[in-house]
């Protein structure tokens, strides 16, 4: 009996962690897979004339088995992995994509899909189910279904060799970010370091005996590193070993994967008719089109770079006056900048990381739900969990009736990937009358606390908590019928949205008092310093909005265009970065060898999102700001339009209903202090 394919005997069906083996997980793929084809085969088989019920929502609710498998393996080959996993994850990816294939690629099956989705006018479905048609209609008309028998045989072996090709690129990164460490064993070296981020280093330094002190390239560590220290040949060395990952021509060297990846996805896109892989990608997203997206971003560049400009002189001038630097180089950037923030603000973020003790920063985004969403989240001891640093929570309505599990899991270790995102174990659907309620997990990267000192945040991690917990309330409030439409299964460039819409009550006055209290004294934050966030929010706004267009351009570069034209990637991002370049490039470093977003993560031809979605923010907190940031009916309806709709309607039609007209993207510009 395989405890994963098995029912699971526990506490609200939650995954039994501690039971599972590695050598479970090959098996029950298997087994998963073969419980999927089963249900396939029933929907095809069927003699009745197809219709809504046993074709197209049958099809959505098959394969359960396999998705659950499916989410608890490939989010621990993100959390908590280790070779094993990532040699299983090798040989189960094209397993997956193979079935996946199996599934679009059915003739009759699609036949039955088509029939359903030409009676479709007469079939009196809601808003809902008339998605849903529509949604699976085109999961097998834009993945191959219309394709002749060769070209599908092409498709398969394409999908087959992306899957293996991503994993590889991921699993490179992580090795590459691991690879390597600072080690320090003279004091002088540590100046400007904060004491936490010292402390840290020592701790690793020793759990691995060794004297002095041991930085590393995961983002708690490296940085504070490039933002303090104040040894500059030191902030070059890390900075150019961040830059390198996967471009070192060695044999974690990710170069022939990224053009692998780009070729194989234009090949795809090609073989299905369209354009680009952007343009294949783009017809599924508000955005829908590259034209669109390169219009959106020069729009906004045209807007951001006077002040970026503006902004790098200054810092220049600033480090020139400071230590008499004649050229800024990437090195330099968050540590001057840091200065320079210190010196117009006098704030720096040692002094507010008292202020932002993890557990009470976590317990105001739970209060903060519970005031807008009348939330409750209560620890609990008795749910399964993968490693003992993760903590657990029952999220209850209030009618005290069960509305999620949460997972939270804040601090690095070996296994588990750079950054922050949220995840879910099980999706929310209703089945048989009953609503089965999501398992959603954050996983971030936080300082671990330490022998002296509790785990202290810095503004930034403040925001990364909320927006990761923002994914995770639209996760975790979900409220459809069918799984595929449920939480986060929205368009790509609507999904940062509610996570984005987090990060707003992070400067409010109101809901900062009620979590930014000093770690020792009990202290709440002082106005002034909030006044100072506030203030300092705008802070080298032009150069942020600048970098992350910067990013989505080069993610268009390598999506919009046939790129086997494409010889050399540090050529190609030098042209790409060309309008956006600030500093001197480093010949050591690529981007796109580690840019896991597009080439490992579902962000390709996607990464615009994150500005798009920023406009549509910066429009909905407005509307909050208008009637008050914890104004009820502006929650419920927020609430009930976007949270918990996932993607049963268009995103478009969802907002229009919540705010009652389109964004206006003059509401970031006002924000940005660019308009």
């Amino acid at each position: 009996m395989n405890v994963i394919t098995s029912k699971f005997a526990t506490k609200h069906d939650t995954a039994p962690f501690s039971k599972i083996k590695n050598e479970d997980f090959l098996p029950a793929f298997i087994e998963g897979i073969a419980l999927a084809k089963a249900e396939i085969d029933v929907i095809v088989k069927n003699e009745a004339a197809p219709t809504f019920e046993n074709t197209i929502e049958a099809l959505d609710f098959s394969g359960y088995t396999l998705d659950r498998i499916s989410s608890i393996f490939f989010n621990l080959n993100s959390a908590e992995t280790n070779d094993e996993i990532q040699k299983i994850a090798q040989e189960v990816s094209p397993l997956l994509s193979e079935f996946g294939n199996d599934v679009r690629l059915n003739t009759k099956l699609f036949a039955k899909v088509k029939t359903v989705y030409e009676q479709k006018a007469a079939l009196n479905l809601n808003a809902e189910q008339t998605t849903l048609l529509d949604e699976k209609y085109k999961s097998f008309s834009r993945n191959g279904a219309n394709l002749a028998e060769a070209k599908k045989s092409i498709l398969r072996e394409i999908d087959k060799e992306l899957s293996k090709t991503s994993l590889l690129f991921g699993e490179n990164v992580l090795a590459e970010t691991q690879a390597f460490q600072l080690h320090l064993t003279d004091e002088k070296d540590l100046s400007g370091l904060p004491e936490g981020t010292i402390e840290a280093a020592r701790s690793l330094a020793k759990s691995q005996e060794k004297e002095g002190w041991i930085f590393t390239l995961d983002h708690p560590s490296y940085v504070p590193f490039v933002t303090y220290a104040d040894n500059r040949e030191l902030r070059k060395k890390m900075a150019i070993a961040f830059g390198a990952k996967g471009f070192q021509n060695n044999e974690l060297d990710n170069q022939q994967n990224v053009f692998k990846i780009a070729k194989l996805r234009f090949e795809r896109a090609q073989l299905l008719g369209y354009a680009t892989h952007a343009h294949f990608v783009l017809e599924e997203r508000m955005a829908e089109s590259p034209e669109k997206v390169m219009t959106f971003a020069k729009n906004l560049l045209e807007k951001a770079k006077p002040a970026a400009l503006k902004e790098f002189a200054d810092l220049t001038a600033f480090a020139k006056k400071l230590d008499g630097l004649d050229q800024l180089e990437k090195w330099d950037g968050a540590y001057y900048s840091e200065k320079l923030k210190q010196e117009l603000f006098n704030l720096d973020d040692e002094k507010l990381k008292p202020y932002f003790q993890l557990e009470k920063v976590l317990e105001g985004a739970f209060n903060i739900a519970g005031k807008l969403y009348g939330l409750t989240f209560t620890e609990v001891f008795d749910i399964d969990k993968y490693h003992e640093e993760v903590t657990t929570y029952e999220v209850k309505d209030h009618k005290n009736e069960l509305v999620a599990i949460f997972y939270a899991d804040f601090f690095p270790r070996k296994g588990k990937r750079n950054g922050a995102w949220m995840t879910s174990y099980k999706s929310q659907f209703v089945k048989n009358g009953i609503n089965e309620r999501p398992h959603i997990s954050n996983v971030c990267n936080f300082t671990k606390p330490t022998e002296t000192k509790p785990s202290l945040l810095t503004f930034n991690e403040v925001l990364t908590l909320f927006h990761e917990f923002g994914h995770g309330l639209h996760g975790m409030l979900a409220d459809t019928t069918y799984p595929s439409l449920s939480g986060t299964s929205v368009y790509w460039d609507f999904v940062e949205l509610p996570s984005q819409i987090m990060e707003n009550w992070c400067y409010e006055p109101e809901a900062l008092a009620m979590f930014a209290t000093h770690y020792q004294t009990g202290e709440i934050i002082p106005i002034e310093f909030v006044q100072k966030i506030k203030e300092s929010s705008n802070f080298q706004e032009g150069m942020a909005t600048m970098r992350q267009l910067s990013f989505g351009m080069l993610d268009m570069g390598w999506h919009g265009q046939d790129p086997s034209n494409i010889k050399d990637i540090k050529t190609f991002e030098t042209e790409q970065f060309a309008e956006t370049q600030l500093y001197p490039d480093v010949k050591e470093n690529a981007m796109s060898t580690a840019f896991s977003h597009i080439f490992q993560g579902g962000y390709s031809a996607g990464y615009y999102s994150y500005k798009w979605a920023e406009v549509l923010d910066a429009d909905a907190f407005e509307f909050f700001q208008e009637k008050g940031i914890f104004n009820k009916e502006v929650a419920d309806k927020f609430k009930d339009n976007i949270l918990s709709k996932g993607g049963t309607e268009h995103p478009m039609i969802l907002y229009k209903r919540f705010r009652g007209h389109e964004p206006s993207p003059d509401a970031l510009l006002k924000r940005a202090g660019l308009l």
